[in-house]
């Protein structure tokens, strides 16, 4: 960076933005400022191709130069953004790691409303009710992003899809996929207009995930990792499957058999 006018530069752990970066890792911080942090240049890199670029760029004073670097900059400045130079402990504090990125940004979190959802758009969509795990919501993130999926909703009371450590999971699918928040009760109701198969899984189902006829586009949704799927949201699907245990154990992890579900929804694609 040649001109310093284009940046400020941070060396104390006491600052008050070092604080406010650092304070995104709590919920109720995120919640206020509808902002979320994502850390390292490979994420920097996804947002900038997806037409996302940092509310603050913030970059260690040791970071090597690299094309993309510069691009992140050059939008962070065309977007209104701030640039801020910091120290390695700073990076170490607001990151919480012993050996951070040297590349951090915070972004605007992104909501797509639920009535905005064009089922037809893509041959597989994902609703989660009451995910609680942040690398399982993460994990299920990337996957729908690699298999092509129109989007993910979240139903009832989930874990935040833009804590650090669900961002982290979703190795920059965050800002690829459409994320829609929504109650019970209003999921229920958008529901009954879906063109094609709602499909949930459930342990006590006598179905096989293999042999249930799916019409796309098809809306798989999955259950909480310790209760399941509920009855309420049980009795919406057009039929409710299991994924066939063959071992001692007796389920799959939730972002594992999401993903066996996606792909099951989508191999004809």
């Amino acid at each position: 960076m040649s001109d310093r006018a284009e940046y400020r530069v941070i060396t104390s752990l006491t600052n008050d933005t070092v604080k406010a970066v650092r304070a995104l890792h709590m919920r109720k911080e995120r919640d206020q400022t509808g902002t979320f942090l994502a850390e390292g240049l490979k994420f920097i890199g996804e947002a900038l191709n997806q037409g996302r670029a940092p509310r603050m760029l913030l970059v260690g004073e040791d970071a090597r130069p690299h094309s993309l670097l510069d691009r992140a900059k050059a939008e962070t400045r065309k977007a209104g953004g701030d640039i801020v130079v910091v120290t390695h402990a700073i990076l170490e504090k607001i990151s919480r790691r012993d050996n951070p990125q040297t590349v951090l940004g915070v972004f605007d979190q992104a909501y797509a409303p639920l009535e905005s959802l064009i089922p037809t758009s893509a041959p597989c969509w994902v609703a989660l009710e009451q995910v609680r795990d942040p690398g399982n919501l993460g994990a299920i993130i990337r996957t729908a992003d690699a298999a092509g999926c129109g989007g993910v909703i979240l139903i009832g009371d989930c874990v935040d899809p833009y804590s650090v450590e669900a961002v982290r999971a979703t190795m920059g699918s965050v800002f690829a996929v459409s994320i829609t928040k929504t109650t019970a009760e209003a999921f229920v109701a958008w529901r009954r207009s879906w063109p094609g198969s709602v499909v949930g899984t459930r342990l006590d189902a006598t179905v096989s995930h293999r042999s249930a006829v799916m019409q796309k586009p098809v809306l798989v949704l999955m259950g909480n990792e310790q209760a399941g799927l509920t009855n309420q949201l049980a009795a919406v699907c057009d039929v409710n499957v299991k994924i066939p245990m063959r071992g001692r154990a007796d389920s799959l992890n939730l972002a594992i058999a999401t993903g066996v579900m996606v792909y099951a929804a989508t191999d004809d694609v």
